[in-house]
């Protein structure tokens, strides 16, 4: 995918760190040019030295920033999370509601921003990082599993209403992933647990899982330039799953 992305125009959200960045760096590779948004300003902005890009600091869950970006853009990966795990009898109500403004009513305002210019120039990718909560439920994630599991419905209604106007649209859906937030999972449970980090990884999070690894944020940008490369342009309103064979149970 040497050039194949060469005049178009990307924005990665939650581009500062992890999974963003790599989609960022690997979109760049393609020859895209490359808007790095993240609340973390100089993360950002380092990001967007590195590939040539632009940086933007915005907090997503402010609706009203999200609305006033410029989404002149040809690809969006919607990528911006953060998970919070509690029963739902103590969930705090007002983290649900963040969590959802940030990953479900945000990806939908810049969908509805970027789908215009998008129309206009006959071609647009939309990809959403959502994972293997997307598609199954874990106790204790009912943000992230309720945020999710929306993205997947709404990328399947961008994909039938976005296809005559050539643009797709598809979830990639990682199990865990080595990211700065995941790390900082791992230690945690290994306290909480008394086991080494390494069994945190093994025997807890990826217990499901048939291959016992945590997957690298480069594989999941891999998946990314797939999606918008040409040989994927009938590919559209479906999942990319990438879980280590956790759904093959």
């Amino acid at each position: 995918m040497a050039n194949d992305l060469a005049g178009r125009r990307a924005l990665v959200t939650g581009g500062a760190s992890g999974i963003g960045r790599a989609c960022a760096v690997r979109l760049a590779a393609g020859g895209a040019e490359v808007v790095v948004v993240d609340r973390d300003a100089e993360a950002a902005k380092a990001v967007a030295e590195l590939v040539g890009g632009t940086a933007v600091a915005v907090d997503l869950s402010d609706l009203e920033a999200v609305d006033a970006l410029d989404l002149a853009v040809d690809i969006l990966v919607n990528n911006a999370g953060l998970q919070h795990v509690a029963p739902i009898h103590e969930f705090p109500v007002d983290r649900f509601s963040y969590i959802l403004r940030l990953m479900l009513e945000a990806p939908f305002r810049l969908v509805r921003g970027a789908l215009p210019h998008m129309y206009e120039r006959g071609w647009g990718r939309v990809v959403n990082i959502s994972s293997i909560h997307g598609l199954y439920a874990s106790p204790y994630k009912s943000a992230y599993v309720t945020a999710k599991h929306g993205l997947e419905g709404l990328s399947k209604v961008i994909a039938l209403e976005g296809a005559p106007h050539g643009v797709t649209s598809n979830c990639v859906n990682p199990a865990y992933v080595r990211t700065p937030l995941v790390e900082g999972q791992i230690a945690d449970q290994a306290k909480a647990h008394g086991l080494s980090e390494e069994d945190v990884v093994a025997k807890v999070m990826l217990a499901p899982a048939a291959i016992k690894r945590l997957l690298e944020p480069e594989e999941v940008a891999e998946a990314v330039a797939y999606l918008c490369s040409p040989v994927a342009m009938s590919v559209t309103g479906t999942n990319l799953v990438m879980d280590g064979g956790w759904s093959a149970h």
